[in-house]
């Protein structure tokens, strides 16, 4: 029939290509991919129906780190915790929704912990701005058994997969298992995820800065110097463009589509930033550095930082190479 591949490159068809070049590969990433895809596409689907299924508004509750939360944050975090848990892949979750680590039980356990973001950028969520949500993946240490809290605090440099999926004019999920990164849209005929962008890379240098303007008044002076010479540059320079969407997924999305440059720092009120180490900063951080860009806290890089709390904050700047060398030089300078 025309219009239609016969032959397509599904997500879960590339993974199995994929445990098959890897030697000793039990297939548990597949399962786990496969699970996580899942829930993609259920969040996807109540995205999308979300006005016409009473799904927009708050659920009445915070979450674990201060926000509201949504009707479709908790319908989201459900679909992400029972399509792992039961995936036999997993041992513990670590999610934005839930205070303490989610320990899956011992007869449906894997040897992998996964810290996710189900729904990010859901302050977006009633005017339809493109949200997503994050996954990032880690092997346990340990022996199978209870596990404690401590082995879901690993360094970002020791995960094995990690990605995104963002929910906007179309579903898009982005993966990488340590092997260059991956794109992924959703075909609602099929109802799978096709192969549509492959060895996604970052430009070496953009035109787009991404920050929220609104904390300029909270910015170290390496922050406001850096933006403001982004703006206003020397010369016959032309100016970056100014694209914040205020949805993490969206922001880096573009970013690895378009190059530039994604600030979200620490400043006077937040000197931690507002983003979260485990569930945001290191799955970006591992795409971005898969992609041939960069990830630092502005002092060191996002994958080096050491976590001693599941819901800990992190401050992080990544993007094209050079845009990010270049901000830390002008960091560099303010340090001196």
């Amino acid at each position: 029939m025309a219009g239609i591949d016969t032959d397509c490159m599904t997500l879960s068809r590339f993974m199995l290509e994929e445990q098959g070049r890897c030697e000793g590969a039990t297939g548990e990433m597949t399962q786990l991919l496969n699970a996580i895809s899942t829930a993609c596409k259920g969040i996807s689907s109540a995205v999308h129906r979300a006005g016409i299924a009473q799904l927009y508004g708050i659920a009445g509750s915070m979450n674990t780190t201060g926000d509201q939360q949504k009707k479709l944050d908790v319908l989201s975090n459900d679909l992400f915790v029972n399509q792992l848990r039961s995936s036999f892949a997993t041992c513990a979750l670590v999610s934005e929704e839930n205070e303490t680590l989610v320990e899956v039980e011992t007869a449906k356990q894997g040897k992998y912990i996964v810290a996710f973001d189900p729904l990010d950028g859901s302050s977006n969520i009633d005017c339809l701005v493109s949200i997503g949500s994050v996954f990032g993946i880690w092997k346990r240490k340990n022996a199978k058994g209870p596990v404690a809290t401590e082995e879901a605090l690993q360094k970002g440099r020791d995960m094995v997969a990690a990605g995104y999926c963002l929910f906007g004019s179309a579903t898009f999920i982005v993966v990488s298992t340590g092997c260059g990164v991956n794109g992924f849209q959703l075909d609602p005929t099929i109802g799978e995820f096709i192969l549509t962008d492959k060895i996604m890379s970052v430009k070496k240098r953009g035109k787009i800065i991404s920050c929220n303007e609104g904390y300029a008044k909270y910015w170290d002076p390496a922050i406001t110097e850096y933006v403001n010479k982004k703006k206003f540059p020397e010369g016959d320079i032309p100016p970056y463009s100014c694209r914040y969407i205020g949805s993490m997924v969206a922001d880096v999305h573009r970013t690895i589509k378009y190059g530039g440059i994604f600030l979200y720092p620490g400043n006077s009120k937040s000197p931690e930033g507002k983003l979260r180490l485990q569930y945001e900063c290191n799955p970006m951080a591992f795409l971005i550095e898969q992609a041939g860009g960069i990830a630092t806290t502005g002092t060191q890089p996002v994958l080096d930082v050491q976590p001693t709390d599941i819901h800990q904050r992190c401050p992080m700047i990544l993007g094209s190479p050079d845009d990010v060398n270049e901000f830390l030089e002008v960091a560099a300078k303010h340090k001196k």
